[in-house]
């Protein structure tokens, strides 16, 4: 009785150990497992990379951050009589002073900048120097449309007012041209809130009594990933060139016409006031112009290769690619009947782990595309010289070798491409489940496929 409960239990333990099925079933959950250490890489990822933003905003804050040109716009102080009732019934009238903003009929912008690249250790950031030249005309006063009583206006205390996000980045005291006379520009430190950054001259139109005058200035900023300017014109045309063959064109409005080559770019933007926030004229005690997406635009230097972003995405493709050499492997081992311990399916894995951190570790030194190489063709030998003292078979280990060079390819390949990642992706994958489906009805799955080693 004993021998014979002896011998089922020992059938059962050499069931448990040989079965394909509990077999596929210990893979699929060191899968699974396997998932958490990638998390633990990913989460590594986004640290480097939060520590690239954090050097990369050192060295713009001790450079200049990104800048945005607004203005100019005429400012009138103008002297209202606001009439309201006391306890008695009576109409009191109040005099107070609030203002009358112009925007002008032209604006025309050209700029020309050249941008580069500072390095602190293993980080980069863009800067740049630029030239920028801006002339246009103000628009008449409508008095007709708004009511303004002309002789109301304080004419001698009129503003133009420019505004710039970082006066840092000034390397020059400007100077504006207005209707032929030139006034040194300062910044204004009253309770005037409608730029950020309020740069103003204050010319005494007392004498001509009209605001359609012609006005230029020029600047010379310094800045760092980002150029923009404000639509404030009612017609507005910007120009702008650089030695920089990476673009990107942010903002609302695209430009109407461009060019981008090894040398450099050239932008253009030509708009109306049509699609423009802002009214050509309007009153307000202290307004505030809100310079958010809805009328800046403008060109963003962005540098040639994110190495973070693309190991990011390769990342989340580990569970796939350690899904598949496991599935891979499984068949090896069932067609040479040679036994695989799931503890050297474990090793195998965390190769597999590891060499993400290789690749970031890499790509911070090197670039993507070189680290990705060094970190595949490591992880592949390493894997291939391991089945092969495994197995016993160089050509096995050869053949699984190519599947994982074949795997590291398509990953690299989907990494590469932009709008068409998904299209590729999901006919590689189909492609890959249709071999896998092909493989699997050619083998025997109703006996025992495992042997022992």
């Amino acid at each position: 009785m004993n021998d014979q409960t002896n011998i089922e239990k020992n059938d059962l333990v050499s069931w448990f150990s040989e079965s394909i099925i509990i077999k596929v079933g210990l893979i699929g959950l060191l899968t699974i497992l396997l998932l958490i250490p990638s998390n633990l890489i990913q989460d590594l990822i986004n640290e480097r990379q939060a520590r690239q933003h954090e050097i990369t905003k050192e060295i713009t804050d001790k450079w200049s951050s990104k800048q945005l040109i607004e203005g100019p716009i005429m400012v009138l102080p103008y002297k209202k009589l606001i009439g309201n009732k006391d306890a008695a019934g009576k109409t009191v009238y109040k005099e107070i002073v609030t203002n009358i903003y112009i925007l002008p009929e032209l604006l025309n912008v050209k700029s020309s900048v050249t941008p580069q690249i500072l390095h602190r250790g293993i980080f980069d950031a863009v800067v740049y120097d630029s030239k920028v030249n801006v002339n246009g005309k103000f628009s008449e006063l409508e008095i007709e449309k708004s009511g303004v009583d002309p002789e109301m206006i304080l004419w001698d205390k009129a503003k133009i007012v420019i505004g710039i996000s970082d006066l840092k980045g000034m390397k020059n005291n400007p100077e504006i041209k207005l209707a032929n006379q030139t006034y040194q520009v300062e910044p204004d430190f009253t309770s005037l809130k409608l730029f950020t950054n309020n740069l103003i001259i204050l010319p005494d139109l007392s004498k001509g009594k009209r605001t359609s005058l012609s006005f230029s200035f020029n600047l010379d900023l310094r800045g760092s990933n980002e150029m923009s300017f404000l639509h404030l014109g009612k017609s507005t045309q910007v120009s702008i060139n650089g030695k920089w063959n990476d673009p990107s064109f942010i903002g609302r409005y695209l430009p109407e016409e461009r060019t981008i080559n090894e040398n450099g770019f050239s932008a253009t933007w030509k708009m109306p006031y049509f699609n423009r926030p802002f009214p050509q004229q309007w009153e307000e005690v202290n307004s505030v112009l809100k310079t958010d997406d809805k009328a800046s635009f403008g060109v963003k230097f962005m540098l040639p290769v994110d190495q973070y972003q693309k190991t990011m995405r390769t990342a989340k493709y580990s569970f796939l690619i350690i899904l598949l050499t496991f599935i891979s492997l499984l068949f090896t081992e069932m067609i040479q009947k040679k036994k695989v311990h799931l503890l050297q399916y474990v090793l195998i894995g965390a190769a597999m782990i590891i060499y993400y951190t290789l690749l970031l570790s890499f790509s911070e030194q090197v670039g993507f595309n070189y680290a990705y190489l060094i970190a595949s063709v490591s992880t592949i030998v390493l894997i291939g010289v391991f089945i092969a003292s495994l197995l016993k078979n160089k050509k096995a280990a050869f053949i699984l070798s190519a599947i994982l060079s074949v795997f590291y390819g398509f990953i690299f390949i989907i990494i590469q491409l932009q709008d068409l990642a998904l299209l590729y992706g999901s006919i590689g994958l189909f492609i890959i489940v249709a071999t896998i489906m092909f493989l699997s009805s050619k083998m025997d799955w109703s006996k025992k496929q495992l042997v022992k080693e």
